[in-house]
């Protein structure tokens, strides 16, 4: 199947590791230009670059989820470097992986702490998607897909804040999917996902986690990228607003 991505811009914030850069390795290799952010790991970003073909159909980009101006800096960058983004993967996020037997009360947890959480979580994202989204309504053709988690779904011990802000993403989503001008806005819900976070973890905790899975098996990072780059591909004629689950019937 032909995607239609070759010669198109695409921005994956997060794209260091994981996720976000599975979804970086599918679309250079259907022949888009890709941008990738960081935040502390350039080294580890420049590889990528490296990686996807090297600065001709690559860039990388500092971009902190806390920090409004450096999400702004990061959209003008990629937006100068190929004359605009058709395609917004907001994969970057604030999430720890922990034991949930280990997680404090949410009582105990300082507001300070919380409310930090909450608002990178959802303003990052938000505001990376208002300053991508007026060039892909001049050129009557957008995509732009959320990742989230089947944890604001399901829930899990100790995140309460990172659920809640993954639910107010799907809220922002069934809003934005109105855009139209060619814009199609989905999110994508992974589960327990088999990457360099989740690998160093207790076993234990992921031997539970492949119980609860109805599969049997937890989700590689490729299997999840092949759904977000065809979400923001040609071949997604209408599919928007959606929330779609990869957690293997979680």
């Amino acid at each position: 199947m032909d995607l239609g991505l070759a010669g198109k811009r695409v921005l994956v914030t997060g794209g260091t590791r994981g996720i976000g850069l599975a979804v970086a390795r599918v679309f250079a290799a259907e022949g888009a230009y890709v941008s990738i952010t960081y935040n502390t790991a350039a080294d580890d970003a420049e590889k990528v670059v490296k990686e996807l073909g090297g600065p001709d159909l690559a860039h990388a980009v500092r971009y902190d989820l806390r920090e409004p101006a450096s999400v702004e800096a990061a959209v003008a960058a990629v937006t100068e470097r190929w004359g605009g983004i058709d395609a917004l993967v907001a994969n970057a996020l604030w999430f720890t992986w922990s034991d949930p037997s280990e997680a404090p009360h949410f009582e105990r947890v300082p507001a300070d702490e919380w409310q930090a959480r909450l608002r990178a979580n959802v303003d990052g994202t938000v505001l990376a998607v208002q300053r991508a989204l007026p060039g892909m309504r001049k050129r009557g053709w957008g995509r732009i897909v959320l990742m989230s988690s089947i944890t604001e779904r399901r829930g899990l011990p100790g995140s309460e804040t990172y659920g809640a802000a993954k639910g107010a993403l799907h809220g922002f989503a069934h809003g934005l999917m109105w855009t139209r001008d060619g814009v199609l806005v989905n999110v994508v819900a992974p589960g327990a996902t088999l990457t360099e976070s989740s690998l160093g973890v207790d076993p234990e905790l992921l031997a539970r986690e492949t119980q609860r899975t109805p599969s049997g098996r937890l989700s590689e990072p490729e299997e999840v990228a092949r759904l977000v780059v065809f979400l923001c591909s040609e071949a997604n004629g209408n599919i928007n607003g959606e929330v779609i689950n990869t957690a293997g019937g979680c």
